[in-house]
């Protein structure tokens, strides 16, 4: 099946999130005016995050220290967020990739970490599905709701704001 245009931006860029951007920005923007369509990209950006996470998942398990170093590179993340992940997968196992999204802790570090730990890769896709689909339907959900409720001229400009207000708390949280 061929993914409609804005399902293979959704599932480029649910790939390209070892960025930093995450496509719940599309996919809300999305979500603004076309519920069915955002979730129809929502399922191409789980796609598009498997395939990243499995790439990070196999970096981490080849090139572990390579994968770390170029990680760190990345805005707002730091060791601390490494020995983070480390003991959450310890402690929780692959659940711990469900705990990501509530503490502001990128998915490729719980992949590197993943492929870095030997955990079962199968295994290791199988939670991402729903660790990363569960997050992107919510975000639709949520932001189609709050747009049905506003004028619709105004959904581009709260949306807007609202992710410029949650980049910002977040790099000055986590720094850049």
């Amino acid at each position: 099946m061929k993914p409609p245009r804005a399902g293979r931006f959704a599932a480029a860029w649910g790939f390209a999130e070892a960025f930093f951007i995450v496509p719940d920005v599309l996919l809300s923007a999305i979500a603004l005016r076309h519920r069915r369509a955002a979730l129809r990209a929502s399922f191409w950006a789980t796609a598009g995050a498997l395939a990243g996470g499995a790439a990070m998942y196999a970096w981490g398990a080849v090139a572990p220290d390579f994968a770390w170093l170029a990680l760190d590179r990345v805005p707002a993340i730091h060791a601390a967020m490494w020995r983070q992940v480390h003991d959450s997968l310890a402690e929780h196992g692959l659940g711990a990739l469900f705990l990501g999204p509530l503490t502001g802790v990128p998915y490729k570090l719980y992949a590197v970490a993943a492929g870095q730990q030997a955990l079962p890769f199968a295994a290791f896709l199988l939670v991402s599905v729903p660790a990363r689909a569960l997050r992107f339907v919510l975000i639709v959900w949520l932001t189609h709701a709050i747009a049905r409720r506003l004028p619709e001229a105004w959904g581009p400009g709260v949306l807007a704001l609202c992710w410029l207000a949650f980049y910002t708390a977040y790099f000055l949280h986590m720094g850049w």
